[in-house]
């Protein structure tokens, strides 16, 4: 992507090049960035709580640092969004619901503090699938997400908000959550990078939960290269998350340029059953390009995750909201969202066995994938369909029956904890965003970023904006469809 003179056009990468040159100030990309955000939520509802005089002091406040000589690092002055149910202190935790309305959270997430630390400008929190409870940002009480792409659109989910953030140039990323596909699915509709890391790598302390042992969180951002320098800050062990691994931190901003020809990919058919056409034909082409640059792709078997999971961990969270949870959700988001009641079920039995298959899919995956069969990197199409209609789905939500995307592509590499990027491949005949998956073995992070960024140098897929103007309209949800929302609410 060309420099441009217009800030919010920039990468991350670039805007850290002209802040640490001075050629622009932080303040100033704040300022871009806030009225992006005034401009373009109206249209896409990206957000749930804008911060804009705590981001400007902010914003103002590492100027003079940076003046007096103190510059932080590549994150320093730039502004970044979070999924709301990442904790920033002083500031609401709503995830999405009714519920968590009042929340206001008493301290910052880990991956918070890490962002405060490194500079990053925390410019708000974005809109999502209620509890992260769904992969369609469709159903929250703060209205449905939509997508920049087609505005009757859905945006994915369950981190809609920060993935239609970065795509209409709110912020320069935002972070997400992942547990069964929740940065991707939403990258991949909105037509943006999302990366969730090894299970572990990065702290999940002060997140609302929706399974503890398959939360992910990660980085949303136009590039490959912006995600490693996101995730450069915020990976590393915390000794008070139970869920995180104290391993080595590679340098992620070096590794997008290690050579990719040696690579040799796995293609696990299960994956490309039942593809939309246009996907198929746009993970043709990338799969094209990708044997290319490397060693070639055969293919491989990947172990069951059959029997797999920690479905009743939700439950503990929300068994702790109180009584009214159940009816306050209802109320406003047409029986919970997707939760299937709202309380995580199962006996302590049924917990404790899909816990150990869980534990031992992640013991054997890399030596059943990676090493027995020989390749370095598995490719997949992120999602096998394109998005679909908010009318659509709303109104399956009304009748207890909401669609999410087929499953598969997304959830199994929670399941295996793998390191599983996602970047723009192609579009549809209606112009609608696809998304290729990139995974490696537990804690090859550096080859997932490296392939990917090379697969990016070799497109341009990731270089196209929405066509979204400011005077673009609304669609309006019937009364049926609405009322699967609190879009009325107040903010």
């Amino acid at each position: 992507m060309q420099n441009s003179g217009n800030p919010i056009s920039w990468t991350l990468r670039q805007a850290s090049e002209n802040i640490r040159a001075r050629k622009i100030s932080s303040v100033e990309l704040t300022q871009a960035c806030l009225e992006q955000i005034r401009t373009f939520n109206p249209k896409t509802d990206a957000w749930i709580t804008v911060l804009r005089e705590q981001a400007l002091a902010q914003a103002k406040a590492l100027d003079q640092e940076q003046a007096s000589g103190h510059y932080r690092g590549l994150l320093h002055g730039i502004p970044i969004g979070l999924k709301d149910n990442i904790d920033v202190a002083g500031v609401r935790t709503t995830a999405g619901s009714k519920t968590l309305a009042g929340n206001v959270a008493t301290g910052d997430a880990e991956v918070t503090r890490r962002l405060r630390g490194a500079g990053a400008v925390l410019i708000g929190k974005c809109n999502m699938h209620i509890f992260a409870a769904g992969a369609t940002s469709a159903v929250s009480y703060y209205g449905p997400v939509r997508n920049p792409w087609n505005l009757e659109m859905i945006a994915g989910g369950s981190s809609g908000g920060s993935a239609a953030a970065v795509a209409t140039d709110n912020c320069y990323a935002a972070l997400g959550t992942d547990t069964g596909g929740s940065i991707r699915t939403p990258s991949a509709m909105c037509g943006v990078t999302g990366f969730k890391a090894t299970y572990g790598r990065v702290s999940i302390r002060g997140i609302v939960p929706l399974t503890w042992s398959l939360d992910h969180c990660g980085p949303i951002a136009r590039t490959v290269e912006d995600t490693a320098l996101v995730l450069q800050t915020i990976a590393g062990y915390d000794r008070l998350d139970l869920q995180s691994v104290d391993y080595p931190v590679s340098d992620y901003p070096a590794a997008i340029g290690a050579p990719v020809a040696q690579f040799r990919l796995g293609i696990s058919t299960q994956f490309y059953d039942g593809l939309e056409p246009d996907v198929a034909s746009a993970l043709e082409a990338a799969n094209g390009v990708l044997n290319k640059m490397t060693a070639g792709a055969k293919e491989i078997q990947l172990p069951s995750i059959l029997g797999t999971g920690a479905n009743s961990e939700g439950g503990l969270y929300r068994e702790n909201l109180g009584s009214g949870f159940v009816r306050a959700e209802t109320d406003s988001a047409g029986g919970g969202g997707g939760f299937g009641g709202g309380r995580g079920g199962g006996s302590a039995v049924d917990y404790i066995r899909e816990w150990r298959a869980l534990r031992l899919v992640r013991r054997i995956v890399d030596e059943e994938v990676f090493r027995k069969q020989e390749v370095d990197l598995i490719v997949t199409p992120t999602i096998r369909e394109v998005s679909w209609s908010i009318e659509e789905e709303l109104t399956r939500a009304a009748n207890a029956r909401a669609r999410n995307p087929k499953p598969g592509n997304t959830r199994a590499l929670d399941d295996y904890g793998l390191p599983t990027i996602t970047v723009p491949c192609g579009f549809s005949k209606s112009g609608l965003p696809i998304g290729l998956q990139i995974s490696g073995a537990n804690w090859r992070e550096v080859d997932v970023l490296a392939l990917a960024h090379a697969y990016q140098r070799a497109t341009d897929w990731h270089t196209r904006r929405p066509p979204l103007t400011p005077d673009a309209k609304v669609p309006v949800l019937s009364k049926a469809a609405a009322a699967q929302t609190g879009e009325a609410v107040t903010r």
